[in-house]
């Protein structure tokens, strides 16, 4: 007869002590939901490379928010999808007090104080061009121009009723800027989660698709801008510095391939750190579920866990409504 002093796999007999000793779980508060929103009235938009995922108008927004809340989720991240006709090189519509991501926001807080709204602060959806800044006659995306925009764009998110501005942009500074305007203009409890490390990353496509920026990006690349998905100590850095400028949260830019950037931030800073699960990761899940390759619900809520596990405290996810139902 063998006698083992350790066998782990007593812990594991029982689902009720596998449940008490479970260290990382997934709730529906974790869960953040992204949405698009377009102009007009009572429209839904398919996004052909994103399934289950719809473009909103403001009232459509207004009830889906509904729902959202009925199933535990305490926050959204507006994305707005700009007519062409308003963009332009300067994206002067990023910070226009009437704009569609403005009347939003107001729409959202008015009949939803307490549902937090995170917003973008990135050019890329005004800009004719797609780049997130503004560019010079080469197309190199010009750091402390597009800072001053990412300003005007920051401070009209918080007069609008932003709990939560996140800019997505990576320029150089951009945090202190925007700490600093936000101050001077009373918006004290005005939070910054800032995209510290953002990959330039290939699992962005169907997200272009969804804001359509793709088709004036075209060819071009972020690469002078966005972090390269070979670095990992640099995304400390990054982390660090946005930090020391006065962000209350950090994000990590995609998700489940850097999960280890995930893990070193949260371990190195102790900050709240936010994981983003791109449009390119939904897709693929959804694709696999689609051909029946893959369990959808068991492998989505395993990828969400995951985050857990990592560090991340806030998940930034298109399955966010669906995960809830599950999860409920």
């Amino acid at each position: 007869m063998v006698i083992l002093t350790h066998r782990p796999r007593r812990m594991r007999k029982h689902a009720h002590t596998r449940k008490l000793i479970r260290e990382n779980n997934l709730t529906a508060s974790d869960l953040i939901f992204p949405i698009f929103i377009i102009e007009g009235q009572n429209k839904r938009q398919s996004i052909d490379s994103m399934p289950d995922i719809e473009r909103l108008s403001i009232d459509q927004l207004l009830i889906e928010v509904a729902e959202l809340i009925e199933l535990g989720i305490q926050a959204i991240a507006l994305f707005p999808v700009v007519p062409t006709e308003k963009k332009s090189l300067d994206a002067q519509e990023a910070f226009n007090p009437d704009g569609l991501v403005q009347r939003a926001i107001h729409a959202v807080k008015q009949k939803y104080s307490n549902l937090a709204v995170i917003t973008d602060v990135a050019l890329d959806p005004f800009t004719t061009h797609g780049q997130d800044g503004l560019a010079d006659d080469d197309g190199y995306v010009l750091n402390d121009e597009t800072i001053e925009v990412l300003v005007k764009q920051a401070l009209s998110h918080a007069q609008a009723g932003s709990d939560i501005v996140a800019p997505s942009d990576m320029m150089d500074g951009r945090i202190g800027a925007i700490r600093k305007a936000l101050e001077e203009n009373g918006f004290i409890h005005t939070n910054i989660l800032a995209y510290s490390a953002k990959y330039a990353s290939h699992y962005y496509g169907p997200f272009r698709d969804a804001v359509g920026s793709s088709a004036n990006l075209d060819s071009s690349s972020k690469e002078t801008y966005q972090m390269d998905p070979a670095n990992s100590n640099e995304a400390i850095r990054e982390a660090g510095l946005d930090i020391d400028e006065g962000a209350d949260m950090v994000m990590i830019k995609p998700g489940l391939p850097y999960l280890d950037i995930v893990y070193r931030v949260k371990q190195t800073f102790g900050i709240p750190t936010f994981a983003y699960h791109v449009s390119g990761e939904y897709a693929m899940l959804k694709a696999a579920a689609q051909n029946n390759w893959l369990k959808e619900e068991q492998v989505v809520l395993e990828t969400l866990l995951a985050f857990k596990r990592a560090g991340a405290d806030g998940i930034l996810t298109y399955y966010a409504k669906q995960a809830a139902k599950w999860l409920k």
